[in-house]
């Protein structure tokens, strides 16, 4: 069962990095602008939230995620695929940013990019696993890493709070697509690739004497199956083709991190 503690365990941490992040951001809002000590200095950029349009630009880090649903196909060896990612990998990523204000509170911000970015996802035999016995003849165990470079196409809505002297927390909900224009190449697994995300982030405004520094985090959940059923490559080779027929569905998921300069 330790292939499937490790999947558990990972999800159980990133939902606690969740509550623990969304926590944290909800008691820098609640505090009241007169709770705020009285500054001596001057605020840094103190217009530069008042500008209609602006520009910017960010780098950052993010970690790819697959979650798999499986149908539990028994192929008619007696085998039972499963698949996981059971660790991360982070990739680097880049983004242009161009922010038109709404609203005193909202912002709509497009952020195009590229994302680079690999994952290996681990497959085995569950009832080999269960059984504790396996044909020697068949492969147990498979494994297959997966680069890509996505060029991303993120549209979010910036809700912000009140500036509390140089700083200014913030919420984002949006889409973003993607399309993968790596190379693809026949294996176990192959996916889509374009796909589309939903996505909600939060961050903060430090505003340094000459621009904004923005250090962001954001949840991506794809909505859509990436995972190619249709296989005519592997038509001659079933043993290859049983792990795609043990997936119903494929959704991928990230968690990015960028720092903005604007």
């Amino acid at each position: 069962m330790r292939f499937f503690d490790r999947h558990i365990a990972r999800n159980l941490f990133a939902a606690a990095a969740v509550v623990a992040l969304t926590a944290i951001f909800c008691m820098a809002s609640a505090i009241p602008a007169e709770a705020v000590v009285k500054r001596k200095k001057p605020l840094n950029r103190p217009y530069a939230d008042q500008k209609l349009f602006h520009l910017g630009f960010s780098v950052g880090a993010h970690v790819q995620d697959l979650a798999f649903t499986h149908n539990g196909y028994i192929s008619p060896d007696g085998q039972r695929w499963v698949a996981e990612v059971p660790a991360f990998s982070p990739g680097f990523c880049v983004n242009v940013l161009g922010d038109l204000r709404l609203h005193k509170y909202l912002n709509l911000r497009l952020t195009p990019g590229m994302y680079f970015g690999s994952k290996t996802v681990s497959m085995i035999d569950y009832n080999a696993l269960e059984s504790g016995a396996a044909d020697p003849l068949l492969p147990v165990e498979a494994s297959q890493t997966i680069k890509s470079a996505y060029v991303v196409v993120p549209l979010d809505l910036k809700i912000s709070g009140d500036r509390l002297n140089d700083c200014r927390p913030y919420v984002t909900v949006g889409a973003m697509a993607s399309f993968d224009v790596s190379k693809k190449r026949s294996d176990y697994l192959m996916f889509n690739s374009s796909d589309v995300y939903l996505t909600v982030g939060l961050g903060c405004d430090f505003y340094l004497p000459f621009f904004k520094f923005i250090p962001e985090i954001k949840f991506c959940f794809g909505l859509t199956d990436i995972l190619r059923h249709d296989r005519p490559d592997l038509d001659l080779d079933p043993n290859t083709f049983k792990i795609t027929q043990s997936l119903s569905k494929v959704k991928s998921n990230m968690v990015v991190i960028n720092f903005y300069f604007e």
